[in-house]
């Protein structure tokens, strides 16, 4: 089976999932960020940031990256350059490069699809930092100027799918649904781990409060397809799933909820603004944290993590905004959840929760050094969990399992 692609998404999104009005860079365009001489902490840092991204401020996934990269930068008292509509292919390499002759030392970008372009970007300019979103290399190549990050967001997506679980039970509760048409509806973009990560991840959530609930998954073969992701949601609605989300970037899916009048759980912001009747929760990945510490890093002549995996702890997975339509008590299960998490005393991929082929799990080998057959290098399964992204092994996602309970409703992509 694929895996692994591009990540899904993440950073500041505070009314609505989609830049609705916003003016559109050009493609392959240079948005500068001039900030303040002097960063927060009073300390000047001698550095220039560029930043390459796959689409512009229209895609929830680009939008979280460069929101992040202009805070980062603001605080730090540094200069941003921002390339977007930058596709994965040699265009990556020639951004890179640009974004190197222009003084930038530290140079990202936030596509799957682009690593292999920056990684040859990496080897022509050995004193430049390079740090790419999603990627899963870096510790196989062993470049001291690349890395890859990511972040523990299969624990955002646990909680959200905790309020989901509520809201479905409060549906049971009121004879809106009985307990066996508890199901979940879930649009995804491709069949790879991280999408596989982020739906089981949400379900397990789901089923951990309302253990009747099932879930079927469509797959559009796009990250960003707003006509083929509400024909998803629709899809699944008229199949009978009474509550749905998503991994996907456009605001096609939380339309067709709205629509329907179906309960939505949305993802790299809150949809509350467009679709305050249907709306519940989201979460996201902030990527903040990481930009203004490999920033510093960078800039300091330290030494980057080959991978860097963020965390609730680490403010870098968010969860933090619930609609007017959660069901009671849902904020405290949430934050009960997210305390035991990051304290460890449950974990999202516990194999006591789930079956594969109704045996539960004691081994797994994932595909962590992943190789064109996608074969097993690494055992997965630590102390009754699926470790994933654990130890530092790799920070992007490589849980590929089918489990008991979901439904995929396609798999061409």
């Amino acid at each position: 089976m694929k895996k692994l692609f591009s990540l899904l998404l993440a950073t500041a999104m505070t009314v609505s999932l989609c830049a609705c009005g916003a003016q559109a860079p050009a493609a392959g365009a240079d948005a500068s960020a001039e900030t303040s001489e002097a960063s927060e902490s009073g300390e000047k840092l001698d550095i220039k940031a560029g930043f390459i991204c796959l689409h512009d401020e229209n895609s929830t996934y680009d939008l979280n990256f460069i929101t992040a990269a202009k805070a980062a930068c603001e605080s730090l008292g540094i200069e941003a350059v921002i390339k977007t509509n930058i596709p994965e292919g040699q265009e990556c390499y020639d951004a890179a490069c640009e974004l190197a002759d222009q003084g930038c030392g530290y140079i990202f970008a936030d596509s799957f699809g682009h690593e292999d372009y920056m990684i040859e970007a990496a080897k022509e300019y050995p004193d430049i930092q390079f740090c790419h979103a999603t990627g899963t290399k870096a510790h196989t190549e062993n470049l001291a100027n690349f890395h890859n990050a990511f972040a523990s967001i299969y624990e955002g997506r646990y909680l959200s799918g905790i309020a989901a679980g509520m809201k479905l039970n409060e549906m049971i509760a009121d004879g809106k649904i009985t307990e066996d048409q508890a199901k979940i509806g879930y649009v995804g973009a491709f069949t790879y781990a991280e999408v596989i990560s982020g739906y089981t991840s949400y379900f397990l959530g789901a089923r951990s409060v309302c253990p009747t609930a099932t879930m079927e998954v469509t797959f559009t073969g796009s990250w960003y397809d707003e006509t083929a992701e509400k024909e998803g949601a629709t899809k699944l609605i008229s199949d009978g799933c009474v509550l749905i989300s998503q991994h996907a970037d456009s605001m096609g899916s939380p339309t067709a909820c709205e629509n329907a009048g179906v309960p939505n759980s949305s993802y790299n912001g809150p949809t509350d603004g467009a679709c305050p009747e249907t709306y519940i929760s989201y979460c996201k990945i902030d990527w903040t944290p990481y930009f203004t510490d490999s920033i510093t890093k960078a800039a300091k002549g330290e030494a980057i993590p080959a991978d860097y995996i963020g965390t609730l702890e680490t403010g870098s997975v968010v969860i933090d905004h619930f609609g007017k339509n959660v069901a009671a008590g849902t904020e405290e299960a949430v934050e009960a959840a997210k305390a035991d998490l990051i304290a460890g005393k449950i974990h999202v991929f516990d194999t006591k929760t789930f079956t594969v082929d109704g045996a539960q799990l004691t081994t797994y080998m994932a595909d962590v050094d992943t190789d064109a057959n996608y074969e097993g290098d690494h055992e997965a399964i630590k102390d009754g969990y699926f470790n994933e992204s654990g130890d530092g092994m790799r920070s992007a996602p490589y849980f590929d399992l089918q489990i008991d309970g979901i439904t995929l409703l396609d798999t061409a992509f």
